[in-house]
């Protein structure tokens, strides 16, 4: 499997702080990025939307419009969950990346980031997805992983997929094996199951119960 660094784009040149704002208009015209960087003097100083763009005063230059700037970006080091999380924060289809010393390299497309996703053994590997719930403060991640390693599962990912001051939710991806005694531990364990499961015996066994009393109580 490829390293997300390779996906790290350059196709185009960044636009210059000095480039006027029809020469952007004109590239934005060529091209289907929400946003694109901009740098002065080689420093990048953020990136322009192409809905702003259509507002600006042609004859003007880029850095007149420097205020209306975004300035988000990653690190080459930046793991590809984070990555994800930079462009659905900023609903932009291309993030720039910047080096340790805040040079930048390059940028990376959303697309490429989703091929990629599509490649982690989180996606590409069989097994069994888990959401489970449980207080904020309750909340441990290595717990997490105990309970499933117990049950001889194995861990293909993890991460938060919700949060609130009270309660936080976690997605697990786990390769396929006990998926019912995982999730009676989890409950054992005070956590509640967010996901649905067909081997989840204590959910069927709670149907069974509501469907005999449903009958009992109508004879």
């Amino acid at each position: 499997m490829k390293d997300i660094k390779d996906y790290i784009n350059n196709d185009f040149k960044p636009i210059e702080s000095q480039d006027l704002i029809a020469e952007v208009q004109d590239y934005f015209l060529e091209m289907t990025y929400s946003h694109f960087p901009v740098l002065e003097e080689g420093i990048y100083i953020g990136s322009i939307a192409v809905d702003d763009v259509d507002t600006f005063d042609a004859d003007k230059k880029v850095g007149d419009y420097r205020y209306t700037l975004e300035p988000f970006f990653v690190r080459t080091t930046t793991i590809w969950l984070d990555v994800l999380e930079v462009f659905a924060k900023y609903h932009s289809n291309l993030v720039p990346v910047l080096d340790e010393n805040n040079l930048y390299v390059g940028y990376y497309e959303l697309e490429d980031i989703i091929k990629f996703f599509h490649e982690t053994p989180f996606l590409k590997e069989p097994g069994g997805v888990i959401v489970v719930e449980k207080p904020m403060v309750d909340y441990s991640m290595s717990q997490i992983s105990q309970i499933v390693e117990s049950n001889n599962g194995r861990i293909l990912g993890m991460f938060v997929s919700e949060a609130s001051a009270d309660t936080i939710q976690v997605t697990v991806k786990i390769s396929l094996g006990a998926m019912n005694e995982i999730i009676q531990t989890f409950r054992r364990y005070n956590y509640e199951i967010i996901s649905e499961h067909q081997e989840d015996n204590y959910i069927a066994n709670l149907k069974e119960r509501s469907d005999y009393l449903d009958k009992y109580l109508n004879i």
